[in-house]
């Protein structure tokens, strides 16, 4: 399995609005930043792996995409931070986790 990468505001809303029929998993990506492409390379080690069936796996790109990034944070009211990891279901936050806490095994402790 595979993510999406979202890259505008309408991309991001009506992934918000289907998250009342289909959970989303987000992760915000600082290509910039180490800590961020550990946390990148364990997102992607889950998704290779066995992860959750009927979830959307979502991908914005911090740097180049900030409006997206900063309509996210408004919209879940979650403090923006990167690397981030969001599990929305109906329109709300479930979990959230940054930095060196975004692992396959922090990940799949909650969605498995």
């Amino acid at each position: 399995m595979t993510y999406k990468e979202i890259t505008t505001i309408e991309q991001w809303e009506e992934a918000f609005r289907q998250s009342d029929e289909r959970p989303v998993v987000l992760f915000k990506h600082s290509t910039t930043c180490p800590v961020s492409a550990n946390a990148h390379e364990e997102f992607n080690r889950y998704l290779s792996d066995s992860p959750k069936d009927g979830v959307d796996y979502l991908l914005v790109k911090v740097i180049e995409s900030r409006p997206v990034s900063n309509k996210i944070a408004e919209d879940t009211g979650v403090k923006h931070e990167s690397p981030q990891i969001m599990y929305i279901d109906n329109k709300a936050k479930v979990w959230t986790a940054s930095h060196w806490s975004v692992t396959k095994a922090h990940i799949s402790a909650v969605l498995d």
